[in-house]
Protein backbone atom coordinates (compact mmCIF):
# COMPACT_ATOMS: atom_id res chain seq x y z
CA UNK A 1 0.00 0.00 0.00
CA UNK A 2 1.32 3.46 -0.91
CA UNK A 3 2.22 5.81 1.89
CA UNK A 4 -0.30 8.52 2.76
CA UNK A 5 -0.27 11.83 0.92
CA UNK A 6 -0.73 14.91 3.09
CA UNK A 7 -1.21 18.43 1.77
CA UNK A 8 -0.26 21.86 3.07
CA UNK A 9 -2.07 24.75 1.38
CA UNK A 10 -0.21 28.03 1.90
CA UNK A 11 -2.86 30.75 2.09
CA UNK A 12 -1.36 33.23 4.57
CA UNK A 13 0.16 35.73 2.15
CA UNK A 14 -0.98 39.35 2.13
CA UNK A 15 -0.92 39.85 -1.63
CA UNK A 16 0.24 43.48 -1.62
CA UNK A 17 0.44 43.60 -5.43
CA UNK A 18 -3.32 43.10 -5.67
CA UNK A 19 -3.99 46.53 -4.10
CA UNK A 20 -6.99 45.04 -2.32
CA UNK A 21 -8.19 44.71 1.27
CA UNK A 22 -9.21 41.13 0.46
CA UNK A 23 -6.39 38.60 0.40
CA UNK A 24 -5.94 36.55 -2.76
CA UNK A 25 -7.30 33.18 -1.52
CA UNK A 26 -10.64 34.79 -0.66
CA UNK A 27 -11.16 36.82 -3.82
CA UNK A 28 -13.97 35.55 -6.01
CA UNK A 29 -13.71 33.99 -9.45
CA UNK A 30 -17.15 33.38 -10.94
CA UNK A 31 -18.67 33.71 -7.47
CA UNK A 32 -16.38 31.25 -5.66
CA UNK A 33 -13.24 31.95 -3.59
CA UNK A 34 -9.88 31.32 -5.27
CA UNK A 35 -8.93 28.92 -2.47
CA UNK A 36 -12.00 26.75 -3.02
CA UNK A 37 -10.97 25.73 -6.53
CA UNK A 38 -7.78 23.93 -5.46
CA UNK A 39 -9.43 22.53 -2.32
CA UNK A 40 -12.08 20.96 -4.56
CA UNK A 41 -9.37 18.93 -6.31
CA UNK A 42 -7.33 18.10 -3.22
CA UNK A 43 -10.31 17.04 -1.10
CA UNK A 44 -11.60 14.70 -3.82
CA UNK A 45 -8.21 13.20 -4.74
CA UNK A 46 -8.24 9.58 -3.48
CA UNK A 47 -4.60 9.42 -2.33
CA UNK A 48 -4.85 12.55 -0.16
CA UNK A 49 -5.62 11.71 3.47
CA UNK A 50 -5.13 15.06 5.24
CA UNK A 51 -5.11 18.76 4.33
CA UNK A 52 -3.77 21.56 6.51
CA UNK A 53 -4.58 25.12 5.48
CA UNK A 54 -2.15 27.81 6.66
CA UNK A 55 -3.97 31.14 6.87
CA UNK A 56 -3.43 34.65 8.14
CA UNK A 57 -4.30 34.60 11.85
CA UNK A 58 -7.02 37.23 11.42
CA UNK A 59 -8.67 35.18 8.67
CA UNK A 60 -8.78 31.74 10.30
CA UNK A 61 -12.40 32.03 11.45
CA UNK A 62 -13.49 33.38 8.07
CA UNK A 63 -11.69 30.55 6.28
CA UNK A 64 -13.32 27.99 8.56
CA UNK A 65 -16.87 29.31 8.17
CA UNK A 66 -16.94 30.66 4.62
CA UNK A 67 -14.81 28.06 2.87
CA UNK A 68 -14.20 24.83 4.81
CA UNK A 69 -17.69 24.48 6.32
CA UNK A 70 -19.55 26.19 3.49
CA UNK A 71 -18.14 23.82 0.87
CA UNK A 72 -18.05 20.81 3.23
CA UNK A 73 -14.43 19.76 2.76
CA UNK A 74 -13.90 16.46 4.58
CA UNK A 75 -10.10 16.16 4.59
CA UNK A 76 -9.17 19.55 6.03
CA UNK A 77 -8.01 18.65 9.54
CA UNK A 78 -6.72 22.06 10.64
CA UNK A 79 -6.52 25.73 9.77
CA UNK A 80 -3.44 27.18 11.43
CA UNK A 81 -1.79 30.63 11.55
CA UNK A 82 1.05 31.40 9.20
CA UNK A 83 4.46 32.78 10.08
CA UNK A 84 6.47 35.85 9.16
CA UNK A 85 7.67 34.40 5.84
CA UNK A 86 6.20 31.75 3.58
CA UNK A 87 8.86 29.29 4.76
CA UNK A 88 7.72 29.84 8.36
CA UNK A 89 4.11 29.22 7.31
CA UNK A 90 5.00 25.95 5.60
CA UNK A 91 6.99 24.89 8.65
CA UNK A 92 3.95 25.54 10.83
CA UNK A 93 1.98 23.37 8.45
CA UNK A 94 4.53 20.57 8.60
CA UNK A 95 4.41 20.59 12.38
CA UNK A 96 0.60 20.48 12.33
CA UNK A 97 0.42 17.24 10.35
CA UNK A 98 -0.92 14.46 12.51
CA UNK A 99 1.52 11.78 11.36
CA UNK A 100 4.82 12.97 9.95
CA UNK A 101 5.35 10.06 7.59
CA UNK A 102 4.55 9.52 3.93
CA UNK A 103 4.43 12.21 1.25
CA UNK A 104 3.59 15.88 1.47
CA UNK A 105 2.32 18.14 -1.30
CA UNK A 106 2.70 21.88 -0.73
CA UNK A 107 0.41 24.07 -2.80
CA UNK A 108 -0.20 27.80 -3.13
CA UNK A 109 -3.70 28.75 -2.08
CA UNK A 110 -3.70 31.36 -4.85
CA UNK A 111 -3.30 28.75 -7.65
CA UNK A 112 -6.89 27.80 -8.45
CA UNK A 113 -6.33 25.63 -11.54
CA UNK A 114 -4.65 22.54 -10.12
CA UNK A 115 -5.72 19.40 -12.00
CA UNK A 116 -5.89 15.79 -10.79
CA UNK A 117 -3.68 14.78 -13.74
CA UNK A 118 -0.86 17.11 -12.68
CA UNK A 119 -1.08 16.02 -9.04
CA UNK A 120 -1.02 12.35 -10.07
CA UNK A 121 2.04 12.86 -12.27
CA UNK A 122 3.86 14.67 -9.47
CA UNK A 123 3.09 11.87 -7.00
CA UNK A 124 4.36 9.23 -9.42
CA UNK A 125 7.60 11.14 -9.94
CA UNK A 126 8.05 11.78 -6.21
CA UNK A 127 7.57 8.10 -5.41
CA UNK A 128 10.35 7.29 -7.86
CA UNK A 129 12.77 10.12 -7.10
CA UNK A 130 11.89 11.41 -3.60
CA UNK A 131 10.82 14.88 -4.72
CA UNK A 132 9.00 16.34 -7.71
CA UNK A 133 7.91 19.81 -8.81
CA UNK A 134 6.06 21.16 -11.87
CA UNK A 135 7.89 23.53 -14.22
CA UNK A 136 7.51 25.30 -17.54
CA UNK A 137 10.38 26.04 -19.90
CA UNK A 138 11.25 29.72 -20.18
CA UNK A 139 9.82 31.18 -23.39
CA UNK A 140 11.45 34.62 -23.29
CA UNK A 141 15.11 35.60 -23.21
CA UNK A 142 16.14 36.15 -19.59
CA UNK A 143 18.60 38.79 -18.43
CA UNK A 144 20.46 39.33 -15.15
CA UNK A 145 20.52 43.05 -14.37
CA UNK A 146 22.12 45.21 -11.70
CA UNK A 147 20.41 47.62 -9.29
CA UNK A 148 20.25 50.29 -12.00
CA UNK A 149 18.76 47.90 -14.60
CA UNK A 150 21.94 47.53 -16.67
CA UNK A 151 22.26 44.08 -18.23
CA UNK A 152 24.98 42.00 -16.58
CA UNK A 153 24.40 38.64 -18.23
CA UNK A 154 22.07 36.74 -20.56
CA UNK A 155 20.92 33.35 -19.31
CA UNK A 156 20.67 30.19 -21.37
CA UNK A 157 16.91 29.73 -21.46
CA UNK A 158 17.29 26.11 -22.59
CA UNK A 159 18.25 25.41 -18.96
CA UNK A 160 15.72 27.70 -17.25
CA UNK A 161 12.31 26.65 -15.97
CA UNK A 162 9.58 28.59 -14.16
CA UNK A 163 8.46 26.50 -11.20
CA UNK A 164 4.88 26.06 -9.98
CA UNK A 165 3.12 24.23 -7.16
CA UNK A 166 2.15 21.75 -5.83
CA UNK A 167 5.60 20.51 -4.91
CA UNK A 168 5.71 16.94 -3.59
CA UNK A 169 8.34 15.52 -1.21
CA UNK A 170 9.19 12.61 1.00
CA UNK A 171 7.80 14.10 4.22
CA UNK A 172 10.48 13.05 6.75
CA UNK A 173 13.25 14.20 4.38
CA UNK A 174 11.62 17.62 3.92
CA UNK A 175 11.13 18.11 7.66
CA UNK A 176 14.79 17.27 8.27
CA UNK A 177 15.86 19.65 5.49
CA UNK A 178 13.80 22.44 7.06
CA UNK A 179 15.40 21.83 10.44
CA UNK A 180 18.87 22.11 8.91
CA UNK A 181 17.89 25.27 7.01
CA UNK A 182 16.72 26.94 10.20
CA UNK A 183 19.90 25.87 11.98
CA UNK A 184 21.91 27.58 9.21
CA UNK A 185 19.65 30.63 9.03
CA UNK A 186 18.69 29.82 5.44
CA UNK A 187 15.43 30.95 3.84
CA UNK A 188 14.60 29.48 0.45
CA UNK A 189 12.52 31.00 -2.33
CA UNK A 190 10.42 27.83 -2.44
CA UNK A 191 10.27 24.46 -0.71
CA UNK A 192 12.29 22.65 -3.35
CA UNK A 193 15.22 25.02 -2.83
CA UNK A 194 15.39 23.83 0.79
CA UNK A 195 15.07 20.18 -0.21
CA UNK A 196 17.74 20.35 -2.92
CA UNK A 197 20.16 22.09 -0.56
CA UNK A 198 19.87 19.60 2.29
CA UNK A 199 18.07 16.44 1.20
CA UNK A 200 18.71 15.51 -2.44
CA UNK A 201 17.83 16.01 -6.07
CA UNK A 202 14.45 17.32 -7.21
CA UNK A 203 12.78 16.00 -10.35
CA UNK A 204 10.90 18.48 -12.57
CA UNK A 205 7.83 17.30 -14.47
CA UNK A 206 5.94 19.26 -17.11
CA UNK A 207 3.79 21.90 -15.47
CA UNK A 208 0.47 23.24 -16.69
CA UNK A 209 0.35 26.67 -18.40
CA UNK A 210 -3.13 27.16 -16.90
CA UNK A 211 -1.79 26.59 -13.38
CA UNK A 212 -1.26 30.31 -12.84
CA UNK A 213 -0.80 32.02 -9.51
CA UNK A 214 -3.17 34.90 -8.78
CA UNK A 215 -0.81 37.80 -8.08
CA UNK A 216 -2.19 40.90 -9.81
CA UNK A 217 -5.65 42.17 -10.79
CA UNK A 218 -4.86 41.13 -14.36
CA UNK A 219 -4.44 37.54 -13.19
CA UNK A 220 -7.99 37.56 -11.85
CA UNK A 221 -9.29 38.61 -15.25
CA UNK A 222 -7.27 35.86 -16.95
CA UNK A 223 -8.62 33.32 -14.45
CA UNK A 224 -12.20 34.33 -15.16
CA UNK A 225 -11.54 34.00 -18.89
CA UNK A 226 -10.08 30.51 -18.38
CA UNK A 227 -13.21 29.44 -16.50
Amino acid sequence: MDKAVKVIVAAAGLGRRMNSKINKPYMLIKGRPVLAYSLDILDAFPAVTEIVVVANFAEIEYCQEEIIRKYAYKKVTAIIPGGRERQDSVWNGLMALGNQEGWVAIHDGARPFLTPALLQELLQAARRWGAAIPGLWARDTLKVVDSEAWVMNTLDRSKIMAVQTPQVFDLPLLINAYRMAYADGIYGTDDSSIFERYAGRVKVVAGDPRNLKITTPEDLRVAEALL
